[in-house]
């Protein structure tokens, strides 16, 4: 999938034509809302239909046990994508299913102390103010530089200060293209020996992630988005540390542990633990397909060129009367979100769709910071990916100067 015909930085130029011909979707589709959910690729497909129909034929426990192998491949495929072992990952249903199965492992008392940033993605936000309302904990939120992200050496102070019980930072917000420095905020969570915990979500399968250079205790993500993966899919990484330290989920089953005797049972010694006994077998078969594919594509060519189509969009857009771009930051990824005067947001998403330009909406709602200190209400956002085409991105562009011409409400 890579052409590797020449050396250094033209090794990771990518056959876009034959990973378009592998993405059945293109062919009717612009689509732009890989933030989203990807495009599926046919050997996902495929992976996925071929088991169900295996189901059919000879009944779901025998299919599972007849792909045993290719069921553990999931593993070995994340591991290796995020520089781990295969018994530090978790399947997981979704990355919010991933992320408050490793909240729950964590013994909050009244008044612990959640340090995060203010662009933290949404679920999570209102998972720590259930648990502020539960339990009583103490949330604080680190300040922004005035460019844009969080003020690493302030929230290192508040770690220093407040010894919180959680550090949690989301790598690439929902909400704007913002890339967190998720690595150097872990140095200083490995310096002061804090529980740290990154959501990862929107950028597996865009972004090289390494969870050692990363240094977290946990990251979640999901499989739909970037990765290409299908609905209802995700995995929890857990590290060794959490691991020995006899962290386990609050509700914990016969997958997960083993009933020992009557009064007690014994957890599983890797991040199984995290997990359920009942899988939807087609799409963990699925989601390894998905992986291996960005693997084999090559993450370092992908994250070459993914946010370098969400930057030339960037450019085509902020010179349009009445677009406003809002991603903000030193290192952008692929989103980009704008608003635009004189339209409401859903006439504006659909006459968009009407056009076959796939988007997203996101709203004040999903980032009550973010927006605020933007003073927008709402945004589309669009996601480009590495099969999208340099042409693709300059018609969106010319569709979306044509629509805030009009100036619609």
């Amino acid at each position: 999938m890579r052409d590797n015909s020449s050396t250094g930085r033209e090794a990771l130029q990518l056959d876009v034509a034959a990973l378009r011909a592998d993405t059945p979707g293109c062919r009717r589709v612009i689509h732009f809302n890989n933030a989203g959910c990807g495009l599926m690729a046919a050997p996902v497909t495929d992976a996925m239909v071929g088991h169900l129909n295996l189901e059919a034929r000879i009944g779901g426990y025998e299919a599972s046990a007849a792909r045993a192998a290719e069921v553990r491949a999931f593993y070995t495929e994340i591991a290796a994508l995020i520089n781990t072992t295969p018994d530090n990952i978790a399947f997981a249903g979704s990355a919010t299913h991933a992320y408050a199965n490793a909240l729950s492992a964590i013994p909050f008392e009244t008044d612990d102390v959640i340090l995060t940033t203010r662009d933290d993605f949404v679920s999570n936000q209102i998972a720590f103010l259930s648990l502020r309302k539960r339990f009583g904990v103490r949330i604080v939120h680190a300040p922004n530089t005035p460019d844009g992200g969080v003020d690493v050496e302030a929230m290192a102070a508040l770690m220093r200060t407040h010894r919180p019980r959680l550090v949690s930072a989301t790598h690439v917000p929902t909400n704007s293209g913002l890339v967190s420095p998720v690595a150097e905020i872990g140095r200083h969570c490995r310096e002061l020996d804090l529980l740290y915990l990154v959501d990862a979500c929107q950028s597996v399968g865009q972004l090289a992630v390494d969870v050692a250079e990363i240094g977290c205790d946990f990251l979640t993500a999901t499989c739909r988005k970037f990765l290409r993966g299908p609905r209802g899919s995700g995995f929890l990484y857990v590290s060794d540390r959490v691991l020995r330290a006899g962290h386990e989920p609050l509700f914990i089953d016969m997958h997960g542990a083993r009933w020992t005797e009557p009064g007690g049972y014994e957890p599983a010694g890797t991040a199984a633990r995290f997990e359920e006994w009942e899988f939807p077998y087609a799409t963990v078969l699925g989601s390894a397909t998905a992986t291996r594919y960005a693997r084999e594509v090559g993450i370092e060519a992908i994250e070459q060129r993914t946010p370098a189509l969400a930057a030339r969009l960037r450019d085509r857009l902020a010179p349009i009367p009445g677009v406003r771009v809002l991603d903000r930051g030193p290192r952008l990824a692929a989103l980009v979100t704008f608003g635009v005067a004189g339209w409401q947001r859903q006439p504006f998403k659909a006459a968009m769709d009407a056009r076959g330009i796939n988007s997203s909406l996101s709203l004040r709602e999903f980032a009550q910071f973010d927006f605020g200190d933007k003073d927008v209400d709402w945004c589309l956002r669009l996601s480009p990916h590495y099969y999208n085409t340099e042409e693709e991105v300059d018609h969106v562009a010319h569709v979306v100067a044509e629509l805030a011409g009009q100036g619609r409400r």
